[in-house]
């Protein structure tokens, strides 16, 4: 039996994904690649798809038996929703309702949710539990907030049965500093700070600073995201046979100033700071009152500390400055282009190979491009062990230097 991780090559997926290789399961990624990134998907089998497009999943479900989905897969920047509310509802809404008619025909009966604090809106009281009333007040939760209900009411027509995850604000990066955070528009406090630590900002915005607050900037919960990870494997192997709805948070906030100063102790850096207006969408206070996770997933963050938090995201920043195209020689000098260089293949001939590769990919039979052109005739096995070999000794090279 295999669990599938929608949007397993992102930020927050990617983690999951290297966490469940390392409890010994064996994940199928689905990802479109429009934010994640192929090599963060660290283990696994990764599949290049869309979940807009149904076909996609049908081919998908065929190919694996598979027993859990972990539905991470989303557009997910609040700013960026306001200005084009279509665009998420169609991804986020559509998606989800192709991913859950997959599951019904193919029998699979357990899902696990990447929802987020975000369907609480401005707090009525804190901390914030799972009973608080839900006021969304942007497109991007209204969309998490209508997808919890899609599922609520699939677990009740048909059986399936939800494990929903209400994320708080993920931050940090792997302790091993193989994979981190970079999003195609970065928005995320912890990584714009680090960024002017490396000096590729001058400066962050800071969005608000009249907020009934300490300093007057907001405050956030920030949950480690190899934490997040856990608390899905822990959803997955309680095997729950009732719909579950939980925070993840640590019951702790920091202003957006803390973080700020604590980036600056972590780094050695001075962080210059913009004071901004306030940004639509944004409530003053989300922190999470993390109990009955504890309970229920037998779950606790090991990274409580915000220094801690943000010190592994560092080791990951200093590691990769220019986030995963910055990488070893072996993973910057792709396969296709050693072959050109060496002369072993023509132009069209990695072309057409290429595009055999993102077929397989589509249908879930994924093969690598080394071996497409072994079998084409086009790469004999002398020329493909000779690529193999300038890789791996690249990468040794790269490793020296470090």
């Amino acid at each position: 039996m295999a669990v599938l991780v929608t949007g397993g090559a992102g930020y927050i997926g990617s983690h999951l994904v290297k966490q469940l290789v390392k409890a010994g399961y064996h994940p199928i990624v689905f990802d479109n690649l429009s934010d994640g990134h192929r090599r963060a998907v660290r283990g696994g089998h990764l599949v290049e798809g869309d979940l807009k497009e149904f076909s996609n999943l049908h081919r998908l479900f065929a190919s694996f038996r598979i027993d859990c989905v972990f539905h991470l897969a989303a557009k997910c920047y609040v700013e960026e929703s306001i200005t084009d509310p279509q665009s998420y509802y169609l991804n986020n809404l559509l998606g989800t309702l192709n991913l859950m008619r997959a599951m019904m025909e193919f029998g699979c009966k357990t899902i696990i949710f990447s929802s987020s604090c975000s369907v609480y809106g401005s707090p009525e009281y804190l901390p914030l539990d799972e009973d608080h009333p839900l006021s969304p007040i942007s497109p991007y939760g209204r969309s998490k907030l209508y997808v919890e209900e899609i599922m609520l009411d699939y677990a009740r027509a048909h059986g399936i049965f939800p494990v929903i995850l209400r994320y708080f604000n993920a931050a940090g990066a792997d302790p091993e500093g193989e994979i981190g955070e970079e999003h195609r528009v970065e928005t995320h406090l912890v990584p714009l700070t680090l960024k002017v630590a490396l000096g590729q900002k001058d400066s962050i915005k800071v969005y608000g600073t009249d907020y009934d607050t300490a300093d007057g900037t907001c405050i956030r919960d920030y949950v480690h995201v190899t934490d997040i990870a856990n608390a899905h494997i822990s959803a997955y192997e309680k095997h729950f046979k009732k719909p579950v709805i939980l925070n993840i948070g640590t019951g702790h906030g920091q202003t957006v100033m803390e973080v700020v100063r604590t980036s600056e102790k972590v780094t050695g850096k001075k962080i210059a700071t913009i004071l901004a207006p306030r940004r639509p969408g944004d409530a003053a206070t989300l922190v999470a009152a993390a109990e009955r996770a504890a309970k229920e997933l037998n779950w606790e963050p090991k990274y409580t500390e915000l220094d801690s938090i943000i010190s592994t995201a560092w080791k990951w920043f200093k590691k990769h400055p220019n986030g995963y195209a910055d990488e070893t020689e072996a993973q910057k000098e792709y396969f296709g282009e050693i072959a050109i260089k060496k002369g072993f293949v023509a132009h069209e001939e990695l072309e057409k190979a290429l595009s055999q590769q993102k077929d397989m990919d589509k249908l879930g039979t994924h093969k690598l491009i080394g071996m497409i052109l072994l079998n084409e005739g086009v790469l004999s096995n002398g020329q493909l062990i000779e690529i193999l070999k300038y890789l791996e000794e690249a990468a040794y090279r790269k490793a020296s230097k470090c």
